[in-house]
């Protein structure tokens, strides 16, 4: 059939347009379609002009299988190939060329809030298979797209580093708080919401991690770290003396070098741990006394002087009075007698009035009985507080190295979450295309 024909002779007419059914039209297809009906053209006319030239542009919406690769997610580069060819005949039969070098043309490219298109390169390929000597010509596209990343910047990774943040401050509320514990689970619970949207909005595929799983599986591990730390914390702070024995090697490493090498030192204790590192621990507890316990000691230690002076002072008159008043029973021989004395001074037996003498004597030796029953009443006393500043000095002794293991985590955990997020956004190809 010839396609030519001179327009004069027709009336000036220079094309014509044809039902494609009419017309012999090349099998080009992709080759990569998904399309369930495998073609997803439109068959539109086909416009014919008088020097033979046909001109078939139909209207399509093409769906091609793409691999995707989601290791940088969401700071992606996808490439999606178009191939375009004849099914059935060679590149002898049927060539394909490029129109542009430049490939497709994207003028027209109405911009989408998700993706960028950089650019729609083609490339013709001539194909040689071990069955037929032809070449087989095809139009490969290649669709690059670049994932603009804003969204999930402000969405998904500040608050993140947010929730990191509140993580390790955490560490600096005081374990009497009573809220220390249920606020890292309470992190730890916020970041699992935050990874599930995370995951409905990745492709699901094992064949990468992407980034931002990577990340959110970082700081939810800091996390749940941190929650570890914060028992170990609170375990250290409630313990005392009842309970459990502070070992010699928590005694070195969390009261001596780690709080010389966090620069910290004990609260109302004059000298730092800082100033020497290295001096030797003793086994036996040296109590470091504070202010309240040094008043209650001092106060004791008083009461306890003033016990003995009198003590001294009425031993000193009784030895005395006895060396100047010969003759007088000893005390022995006085308790040893057969009678007793009433509380008027009289001879109980008798009836008859002991002498002044004895009478003072006997009051002196109960003052002496009385006193010692108060010693050691005071001795006691003095012994219970010393164990209670024993007690809690080691009470205290735990409570500061719970200081430090806080102190400790602050630091280890804050630099972290930096790393981590600085080696995230670091290592993405881009980190904000909006």
């Amino acid at each position: 059939m010839n396609l030519r024909w001179n327009s004069s002779e027709f009336g000036g007419v220079k094309d014509l347009r044809i039902p494609p059914h009419r017309l012999w039209k090349p099998d080009v297809l992709m080759y990569n379609s998904a399309d369930e009906g495998f073609d997803g053209t439109y068959p539109t006319n086909v416009v014919v002009r008088n020097n033979g030239s046909c001109l078939y542009v139909p209207p399509g919406i093409f769906k091609s299988t793409c691999k995707i690769d989601i290791t940088w997610f969401p700071f992606d580069d996808q490439r999606c190939e178009m191939k375009f060819g004849s099914w059935t005949y060679d590149g002898l039969q049927l060539d394909l060329q490029l129109q542009d070098d430049a490939g497709g043309d994207i003028s027209s490219f109405i911009t989408n809030g998700e993706w960028d298109l950089l650019g729609v390169p083609g490339k013709r390929n001539e194909i040689y298979y071990n069955c037929c000597p032809e070449p087989y010509i095809d139009i490969t596209f290649v669709i690059i797209i670049r994932r603009r990343t804003l969204y999930y910047f402000f969405n998904l990774i500040v608050p993140c580093v947010l929730i990191a943040s509140m993580a390790v401050l955490g560490f600096t509320l005081p374990p009497d708080s009573g809220e220390k514990l249920s606020l890292g689970v309470t992190i730890l619970l916020s970041l699992t919401v935050f990874l599930n949207m995370v995951a409905e909005t990745m492709p699901a595929t094992s064949d990468a991690v992407p980034l931002l799983g990577t990340y959110f599986n970082c700081i939810m591990f800091m996390v749940a770290s941190s929650v570890v730390s914060t028992i170990l914390i609170l375990n250290y702070h409630h313990r005392n003396a009842d309970t459990h024995e502070m070992s010699h090697w928590i005694r070195v490493v969390f009261l001596y070098w780690l709080p010389w090498i966090l620069r910290m030192h004990r609260p109302g204790d004059g000298s730092e741990y800082g100033d020497s590192p290295t001096r030797p621990v003793s086994s036996e507890r040296k109590p470091i006394h504070f202010p309240d316990v040094e008043l209650k000691e001092r106060s004791s230690k008083s009461l306890l002087a003033n016990v003995l002076d009198i003590e001294d002072d009425f031993r000193h008159s009784h030895t005395a009075f006895r060396v100047g008043t010969p003759g007088l029973p000893s005390a022995n021989t006085f308790f040893r007698g057969s009678f007793a004395q009433a509380d008027d001074g009289t001879n109980g037996a008798s009836g008859q009035r002991l002498p002044d003498s004895i009478v003072t004597n006997h009051t002196c030796l109960s003052a002496d009985y009385e006193l010692t029953m108060i010693l050691k009443e005071i001795r006691f006393i003095t012994d219970q507080l010393r164990k209670e500043d024993e007690a809690a000095c080691i009470t205290r002794d735990w409570k500061f190295a719970a200081m430090v293991v806080d102190r400790l985590c602050l630091i280890i955990f804050t630099l972290f979450t930096i790393i981590a997020t600085l080696a995230v956004l670091f290592s993405a190809p881009h980190i904000i295309v909006s």
